[in-house]
């Protein structure tokens, strides 16, 4: 990929991206020399793995969904915080940070996934559908990157910030109303699988209107049976 990836121009439809960006450089201008982009790299891996651990504590006591709240919060201050900070001292590693970011990206989901998969809200099958999905849609994010060089953040106007948004909204919807069971042709679930389904759903279609496009654009740049004069 060379530098493409990590200088491709970043777009993103999210609703909350500009306010974000203007919060996110608020907080890097204030924070202590001392911390670097790392350390908040590695606050974002910290951060999944405890509300992984949360999720799987909430069998025993539901009140471990405040901790993965408060997890969510954190996750997003690491995530999204280590390149703003990088950008405003001008300290950027523009491959180091692409590699980095998506790797820790990609962990972070799985951690996430099968948080949800084992706590009591989800099916594990319904927590790794959603972490497939999800990976899959971000491969798609870093093809169109080397191909395109143009970074999409996020599908529509459903970005990373939104995302745990609603997982907030969800977990404070099951410590008031539980998990809310019920039965679908003789499989135990909760309304918590209808929402996971349809998320896994909406990123299939999400996925096949972008592969739609790009391959539209593409064969309109590279026409097929072409014959391509020698150089």
């Amino acid at each position: 990929m060379g530098t493409k990836g990590a200088e491709a121009k970043r777009w993103t439809k999210s609703p909350l991206a500009e306010p974000e960006k203007r919060v996110l450089r608020a907080i890097a201008v204030r924070l202590p020399r001392w911390i670097l982009p790392d350390h908040l790299s590695i606050l974002a891996l910290v951060s999944a793995a405890g509300i992984a651990a949360a999720y799987a504590l909430a069998n025993r006591d539901p009140a471990w969904l405040w901790a993965a709240s408060a997890g969510l919060v954190l996750h997003w201050l690491g995530d999204s915080m280590d390149g703003t900070l990088a950008r405003v001292r001008h300290i950027e590693r523009p491959r180091y940070g692409f590699y980095v970011d998506h790797l820790a990206d990609a962990i972070s989901t799985v951690a996430l996934g099968l948080g949800l998969g084992f706590s009591p809200y989800m099916l594990l099958a319904v927590g790794l559908a959603i972490v497939v999905g999800y990976l899959v849609l971000s491969i798609n994010v870093y093809l169109e990157t080397l191909v395109v060089e143009q970074f999409r953040l996020g599908y529509g106007i459903m970005g990373p910030t939104e995302a745990r948004i609603l997982l907030i909204v969800l977990n404070t919807v099951a410590l008031v109303a539980g998990p809310i069971p019920f039965r679908l042709v003789g499989v135990g679930a909760t309304v918590f699988d209808v929402a996971g389904v349809l998320a896994a759903v909406g990123m299939v279609l999400m996925l096949l209107r972008r592969i739609g496009r790009n391959l539209r654009n593409l064969s309109v740049e590279e026409p097929p049976n072409v014959v391509k004069q020698p150089s």
